[in-house]
């Protein structure tokens, strides 16, 4: 049998089957869009100690005025898991690329939950819901979002389509494309 012949006859059955050619490749962007947020080994150093994070917000803010960013703030520590798992998640893929042209990013470690009350207080986080949480600022510092619900709480069960949402949703109107 020759390869035209073959070809021909695998298509049929494959459009009798009622799968087209683009359907596999549809199923494999899906299933894409439909996965967990990856697995990650934990590392010591993302909520490093004896960081200032008052102080790295407002550095942050004053480099979103310039750059038209808003600033995303992470509140977490390093025993966290979920909070390892949500930073690689904002760091990679579509997630990242928005991550990287809308918001400056700004971990603020709330070690055992003694750490940074100000700002957990500041920023309506309510650490009995868990972390990660997170907190979105325009450049003059306005709080548009806190995930107050426990929203990123279980970050290892989020699907990446979702954070893309939230993330594309939340971005800075500057850089959203029309």
């Amino acid at each position: 049998m020759n390869f035209l012949r073959a070809s021909r006859i695998v298509l049929a059955i494959l459009i009798c089957a009622g799968v087209s050619p683009n359907t596999a490749a549809q199923k494999r962007s899906a299933q894409a869009d439909n996965q967990l947020l990856e697995s990650v080994s934990v590392k010591t150093d993302l909520y490093p100690a004896n960081v200032d994070a008052n102080q790295e917000i407002q550095d942050a803010l004053k480099r979103a005025q310039n750059e038209k960013k808003r600033v995303l703030l992470v509140f977490g520590a390093n025993w966290c898991y979920d909070c390892h798992v949500l930073d690689r998640a904002l760091h990679e893929g579509d997630a990242g690329k928005i991550v990287n042209d809308s918001f400056l990013l700004v971990h603020v470690d709330i070690g055992e939950g003694e750490k940074n009350p100000e700002l957990v207080k500041a920023y309506r986080i309510p650490l009995d819901k868990g972390v990660p949480a997170v907190a979105i600022l325009d450049s003059d510092g306005k709080l548009l979002y806190s995930s107050g619900d426990g929203k990123f709480e279980s970050a290892r069960t989020m699907f990446k389509k979702d954070l893309v949402a939230f993330l594309t949703h939340w971005k800075s109107p500057t850089t959203r494309l029309e």
